[in-house]
């Protein structure tokens, strides 16, 4: 005789059926802060999606031909046009009217959103297309050897702005100021701008779902620790994203219509930056001398300002 299945038992047969979009088995590194957003990305976007990817960790790691770790159609052309791709596939869709169907969207790291793709974004954006895109930032061009990008923190050392042993400004690493691209995205007139973390996975999902029911141009900036390029271990991903946002340094944001409409606030007990920096070795020579020290408080003003800027 057969028995009753309870809703519980049902509930989780479904979960174990449910498929996600972004497979196991690709070469990212255990603990990869941007493919862990990527699949929260794009399981939020759901299978009715195409996507433009720039070169980069993501696009390498996910995609060693023959192979693919994408349950949607995915394109690869340049490091620089994922933008102009995108493009490309939204006139096609519009074409045969299936533009309201189908969500297209371009991603990309830093280096190929802050840098080197940067102009054609823009002319996406400016010609008011209704595509989304989404930047993985670890704060550098993670994939070819961690050398600085627009996205570069002040003060991290890279290949490129390597931290020395001395007092002067040069051994401190990055003395650049990271490129403001959510200002950039509200210039353009854009109905969706926002900002998160891969330490906030439910933020994410809400953010992109959000994102796609907006008509019009969309940007959603994610933080991605990279574990080998910042190097921390594995397992301190998401609590680095998190400390990230509580701390005010890279702050949870969602505008909408050019408004501020939502922010998390950071702990009433202030969480100072350097509980952020420290497990970092990319931030480890400040912690060597004075003038480290002198960088530190720098940092922390930035995350005050960002605290008193957005009301966090």
């Amino acid at each position: 005789m057969p028995t009753k299945t309870s809703l519980k038992t049902k509930t989780i047969i479904k979960s174990k059926k449910a498929k996600s979009l972004f497979s196991a088995g690709h070469r990212a590194c255990a603990g990869c802060g941007q493919a862990i957003a990527a699949r929260t990305v794009v399981n939020a976007l759901g299978a009715n999606t195409i996507i433009a990817n720039a070169t980069g960790c993501l696009e390498v790691t996910t995609t060693p031909y023959p192979e693919s770790a994408w349950g949607v159609p995915w394109i690869h052309s340049l490091f620089e046009n994922a933008a102009a791709i995108a493009s490309g596939i939204y006139a096609g869709l519009k074409q045969k009217k299936q533009d309201k169907k189908i969500k297209v969207v371009a991603q990309g790291g830093d280096g190929g959103t802050f840098d080197i793709g940067f102009g054609l974004i823009s002319g996406m954006w400016e010609r008011n297309e209704n595509i989304l895109y989404v930047c993985y930032d670890n704060e550098a061009y993670s994939n070819t050897g961690m050398q600085a990008s627009g996205a570069t923190p002040w003060g991290s050392s890279t290949t490129t702005t390597p931290a020395g042993s001395g007092k002067t400004i040069d051994a401190i690493g990055s003395h650049q100021q990271k490129k403001d691209i959510i200002a950039i995205a509200l210039a353009h007139n854009l109905k969706y701008v926002a900002q998160t973390t891969a330490g906030y996975l439910e933020d994410i999902e809400a953010k992109v779902k959000k994102a796609v029911e907006t008509e019009g141009p969309a940007y959603i900036q994610i933080l991605a620790p990279c574990v080998p390029g910042w190097h921390i271990r594995s397992d301190q991903t998401m609590s680095l994203g998190r400390l990230a946002a509580q701390t005010g340094l890279y702050p949870l944001l969602e505008y909408i219509d050019g408004k501020l409409a939502k922010v998390m606030k950071v702990p009433a007990k202030k969480i100072k930056v350097e509980e952020y920096l420290k497990p970092q070795r990319r931030f480890a020579h400040l912690f060597k001398n004075e003038r480290g020290k002198e960088v530190i408080e720098y940092i922390q003003a930035l995350a005050d300002k960002n605290i008193e800027k957005y009301g966090l």
